[in-house]
């Protein structure tokens, strides 16, 4: 029997591995699929009907529908969820034509973070499957390469609150701002702005308004397309007048001594690479998915445009007074690779339509929950005026619950879709220093 050289055997695993990521070939079904989840049916759960209460009484009826996380929160009494019927949002339908037009022409590489003939549009709009060993990277690259190509929240009402008393012991007033530098199918230019000498994918800009002894603080994250790359992440404290370069560990520290990382920003800040990623399958489960006007919305700020905010509620004022839906729900295990790292896991979910993270279940080094990250998303038709039709579900109000030390950080969001109020300038070294 002839012995094939050692080589073949190299090249068939490789093969084998490039084979997987193209085990199923996409097709305009799945296209439909992936953004229209519902034109078939909208989920449901029984004895769950839209405008009930889940409470502490009931909450053991519906833990099926709920992430751990959030069903001890309940289970605790801490929170009422409040529900609402599951809507379709829609995305904008030129980032669904452009994953129509570039269906099957991205693949992974062989090492975790590599990508490769990305154009635009949702990379792997396949339905996953549990049998496929890469699937919850895939995932992962969808929500890198969502949709979306500016984003602005102007102001973020910030608190930092004492979860068993409510005692607000922080209050600060930021603006974020977001822009994606390539891949753009939607807003001018496309598909990438230029010049962009050092290949960004997108950056993000952060600037404390309040309170003085922390006002003109300033974050800029630069993530480079190539997801190899490690971010360029920059601090420019307005008291010493200097532009500090964070360090790769920085990024899990407390922020601004709140209970949230730079790293949990968005629900997953960091790069794709950093991460192993697990599918753990497809579930209908409730996500904070609603309808801004449609809520009780806040009084306590006056805002001059007469926007009104997201009013908070349960234990210690730590959770947003929204409707939560029934939805369609990838859930993902992110490992991080880091030795070091403090968190050992994160479980996601995943709104399947829009492929943005709703929820995130944070765990310690011990493999105990740590903390609970809800993300507020409000459809854009139903928010201010300027946002109608926007195509992008709109991040509209926060929390971070540190449920071992007993904290939270809340955020109220003034949410814009709006390319002017995100120049290219913004995301540059020098805006650190300009904008003192």
């Amino acid at each position: 029997m002839k012995t094939l050289p050692r080589c073949f055997f190299v090249v068939t695993a490789s093969s084998l591995l490039g084979f997987a990521s193209l085990a199923h070939a996409a097709t305009d079904a799945d296209v439909l699929k992936s953004f229209s989840p519902y034109s078939t049916g909208m989920p449901s759960f029984a004895g769950l009907t839209s405008g009930m209460k889940i409470n502490k009484d009931n909450v053991d009826r519906f833990k099926e529908v709920l992430d751990a996380g959030t069903f001890m929160m309940v289970k605790n009494g801490w929170y009422e969820i409040k529900t609402t019927p599951t809507t379709s949002f829609d995305v904008v339908p030129k980032y669904v034509e452009a994953t129509r037009a570039n269906l099957n022409k991205t693949r992974l590489g062989e090492k975790p973070g590599e990508i490769i003939a990305y154009v635009g549009g949702r990379p792997f709009p396949e339905e996953p499957q549990e049998s496929d060993p890469r699937a919850g990277e895939k995932i992962a690259w969808n929500f890198r390469y969502g949709v979306g190509e500016t984003f602005t929240i102007r102001p973020v009402q910030w608190k930092y609150r004492d979860l068993m008393s409510g005692k607000v012991e922080r209050s600060l007033l930021v603006n974020v701002h977001a822009l994606k530098f390539k891949y753009r199918v939607e807003t001018p230019p496309t598909p990438e702005i230029q010049p962009n000498p050092s290949n960004l994918l997108n950056a993000t800009y952060l600037m404390v308004n309040e309170p003085m002894d922390l006002k003109n603080t300033q974050l800029l994250i630069q993530r480079y397309d190539n997801d190899l790359k490690l971010d360029d992440a920059y601090m420019y404290f307005g008291f010493q007048r200097r532009v500090r370069r964070l360090s790769t560990g920085q990024t899990t520290d407390a922020f601004l001594g709140s209970d949230t990382m730079i790293e949990d920003f968005g629900g997953y800040n960091a790069r794709v690479s950093e991460t192993k990623w697990t599918f753990n399958g497809t579930r209908n489960l409730l996500l904070p998915f609603y309808n801004h006007n449609d809520l009780a919305l806040s009084d306590e700020y006056k805002d001059p445009t007469g926007f009104r905010y997201v009013a908070f509620t349960g234990q210690g004022g730590c959770f947003p007074d929204v409707r939560w839906q029934l939805r369609k729900v990838y859930v993902v295990t992110g490992v991080p690779l880091l030795p070091s790292h403090p968190v050992s896991r994160r479980v996601f979910l995943f709104d399947a339509q829009t492929n943005t993270i709703a929820v995130s279940l944070i765990y310690d080094r011990k493999g105990e929950l740590w903390k609970v990250g809800l993300l507020g998303k409000t459809h854009p038709d139903f928010q201010m005026a300027s946002n109608k039709g926007a195509g992008v579900p709109i991040d509209d109000s926060g929390t971070m619950i540190d449920v071992q030390a007993k904290r939270c950080s809340t955020g109220q969001f003034k949410s814009f879709i709006d390319p002017k109020l995100n120049p290219p300038s913004f995301f540059q070294v020098q805006q650190l220093r300009s904008g003192d």
